[in-house]
């Protein structure tokens, strides 16, 4: 029976937070892994490997035109219509959003829609500061990373990713590989859905089409039902902090002062301690949340965009119903009955509080 009970246990990804696991994928062993240097693959090795096919005399298996076509419409479309009406969407897909997603797809019950207006994922979490390529942690939030096993540097207050790359493709990639969560990228947030004063979803658009409005003639929008929307559009912006920025215009929050000058210790545990959600249906994360409350910013610094973006995913699942970090009720979840989830070997210091 314990030896039943390690295998489960060596099946499970891991956790920072107080959220669910997920029993990972059963594969080859191909990566072993070392002390906070993340997981080192085979098939990054630094010595070169014969490919497993004849690179001078290379052929693809033949394949007709359409049916590519058939393949990218067939499977868009079907996201479309099955995420039509959804659990949770998330707006803007920046370190926060996409730290909220993931922490919300660990529990598979939760069907989730990520709408991003860029092609390209990933916000402002390419780069450092001034277009540089490091990218700063401050502990506690380097959990996060341990988590998904990426590589760092290590001080005693703070890490170093050496490059901001790497923490936003690995979090992408263990995000989208599950079957709960689809991206729309490319895709824009024109307005809200608001029944009895409650948002009830969200209006799309092509991000193109949203961008040419005034060239064209009328475009109509799309829509998106969901039981909880996370806005996480950034700051001040072309397309940032469009979440808040509309709640003012239809009279559903006063003011949206925007966020106040940097300082880094006052503005990463402001942006964590005020993630909530801001008006019935809608939940606030990341640097959107300076906007609506006048908080300072942080500039070049990461953290509170992880942690406040699994915050926000435990908000969404308190207003769901489900077990979650925030009343505690995620202790309490009972793993036979629900065997896709177990609980984090956490300490409590390393939740944030509501």
């Amino acid at each position: 029976m314990a030896a039943m009970a390690t295998t489960a246990s060596s099946l499970l990804l891991k956790t920072s937070f107080a959220g669910a696991r997920l029993p990972s994928a059963t594969r080859a062993p191909s990566c072993v892994a070392t002390p906070r240097a993340g997981a080192i693959c085979n098939s990054i090795s630094s010595s070169p490997s014969t490919p497993p096919y004849d690179l001078n005399a290379f052929k693809f298996s033949p394949i007709k035109e359409s049916i590519v076509s058939r393949e990218m419409t067939r499977r868009y479309m079907t996201d479309m219509i099955t995420y039509a009406d959804t659990d949770v969407v998330i707006v803007g897909a920046g370190s926060a959003g996409l730290s909220c997603a993931y922490e919300l797809s660990k529990d598979p019950s939760i069907s989730i829609a990520i709408i991003e207006q860029s092609v390209s994922p990933g916000g402002g979490a390419w780069l450092g500061g001034q277009l540089f390529s490091a990218m700063v942690v401050r502990k506690p939030a380097h959990l996060f990373l341990d988590e998904l096993d990426v590589e760092y540097d290590e001080t005693e207050d703070y890490v170093v990713i050496k490059h901001a790359a790497l923490f936003t493709s690995t979090v992408m990639s263990r995000l989208l590989a599950r079957p709960n969560v689809k991206l729309f990228n490319a895709v824009a947030v024109e307005d809200l859905i608001v029944k009895d004063n409650r948002v009830a979803g969200v209006v799309t658009n092509w991000a193109l089409v949203s961008m040419n409005h005034d060239t064209q003639s009328c475009m109509d929008p799309n829509v998106m039902e969901a039981k909880v929307v996370v806005s996480s559009c950034g700051h001040d912006g072309p397309f940032g902090a469009t979440g808040v920025k509309r709640l003012q215009d239809i009279g559903m929050i006063e003011t949206v002062p925007g966020m106040k000058a940097l300082d880094m210790n006052t503005a990463e545990d402001a942006i964590v301690r005020l993630t909530r959600e801001v008006v019935p249906g809608m939940i606030v994360t990341g640097m959107e949340v300076a906007e609506i409350d006048g908080a300072p910013r942080m500039g070049p610094t990461f953290g509170a965009m992880m942690i406040s973006g699994q915050k926000a995913a435990h908000l969404a699942l308190k207003a769901l119903g489900r077990p979650n970090a925030i009343d505690g009720t995620i202790k309490n979840a009972i793993p036979a009955s629900n065997p896709e989830m177990v609980l984090a070997a956490i300490n409590n210091s390393d939740i944030v509080d509501a």
